[in-house]
């Protein structure tokens, strides 16, 4: 392996680590609190915007693969990457020391997606402006799907490492050095905010953190996208995440409940009241994001057989998963009348 791959990602590791010592007191004097509310599943207060430290952690990772050499093809789509995770951050911690209303909060997302879809289409060959508003759309959903999903410990920062792993796979398959490079780094990344996120002392990534995991994902996608990758590398790790939160989303306009009002209706926060613990919910998460993730890395190049089978295989995961609070509960309700 590239020795200088395995320094920038021991990069993205170590100040994702280190960098809280600093910013946590920062954040306790600027007031940076989480207070308990409705979807909430912690009951006392707890210091958000921790996604500061991850953030430099990825932005400063992905700024030395370009400084040292390391992505010396395809620079200007790690810049993209960047400036449009950069952007998100920016905007998140925004929302986390001022607060902004909706209409600003999407209108900035959309224009970053636009801004970011514009530049990578002006810069890579054979590309078209048709896809400025799929980008932009892309950018702003997965910004606020991150968000909505992040409400337990561990879920955001073993997303960012399943869904970073998976990327920087899709790079050495695709022979796209600068993939490999950013999936690593956000893997990396949101490996060292873990501990920060488990332990006893626990605090939150904040908007700042949730929007910049959507972000990052979101922009490495489209760049990839356009830049001729699979479809499947780049869509079936998040599957979970857009099953959960677009079924969510359905099922409250459904009922015709106020889509942003804070609510703990997610499949996720369901699961954490079956009694199954959040550390227990982060990791089944992960697991189902793995093996849809793995099914479409099978389905992008397979023979038609393997490939359909792949893919009725990630149909049923993604079903098992949605239905997962029920099945379980069913499970307990059986063995309790067994047991009686």
């Amino acid at each position: 392996m590239n020795p200088l791959l395995i320094l920038v990602g021991l990069v993205a590791l170590g100040l994702s680590v280190l960098l809280p010592f600093v910013v946590a007191p920062l954040l306790r004097r600027l007031g940076v609190i989480d207070i308990p509310n409705d979807r909430s599943s912690h009951s006392t207060p707890v210091i958000r915007g921790m996604g500061l430290a991850v953030a430099a952690a990825v932005l400063v990772a992905l700024v030395l693969s370009l400084a040292t050499g390391l992505v010396a093809v395809d620079r200007s789509l790690v810049l993209a990457v960047i400036a449009m995770t950069g952007a998100a951050a920016a905007l998140g911690w925004m929302e986390d020391f001022r607060g902004l209303s909706i209409r600003t909060r999407a209108s900035v997302q959309l224009l970053i997606g636009v801004i970011g879809t514009v530049a990578l289409a002006t810069t890579i060959e054979d590309s078209s402006y048709w896809w400025v508003p799929v980008g932009a759309i892309a950018v702003a959903t997965y910004i606020n799907t991150a968000n909505f999903m992040d409400g337990i410990n561990g879920i955001s920062g073993m997303h960012g490492i399943v869904v970073g792993l998976f990327y920087g796979w899709a790079g050495m398959l695709s022979d796209q050095l600068w993939l490999t490079v950013s999936g690593l780094v956000v893997a990396a990344a949101f490996a060292g905010f873990l501990p920060w996120n488990l332990g006893r002392g626990f605090v939150f990534l904040g908007d700042v953190g949730s929007y910049l995991l959507g972000a990052a994902i979101a922009a490495i996608a489209v760049t990839g996208l356009l830049a001729g990758v699979y479809l499947e590398y780049l869509l079936s790790p998040v599957l979970i995440y857009l099953a959960d939160t677009f079924t969510t989303f359905l099922r409250r306009a459904r009922r015709g409940e106020r889509l942003y009002a804070a609510h703990r209706q997610h499949v996720y926060q369901r699961l954490t009241e079956t009694g199954l613990s959040h550390v227990q919910v982060a990791v089944f998460v992960s697991i189902m994001s793995a093996l849809t993730g793995a099914a479409g890395f099978v389905a992008a190049t397979a023979a038609p057989p393997l490939a359909v089978s792949a893919s009725l295989f990630t149909a049923v995961v993604v079903a098992v998963y949605l239905y997962s609070p029920r099945l379980l509960r069913a499970v307990r309700v059986s063995r309790a009348s067994t047991q009686a």
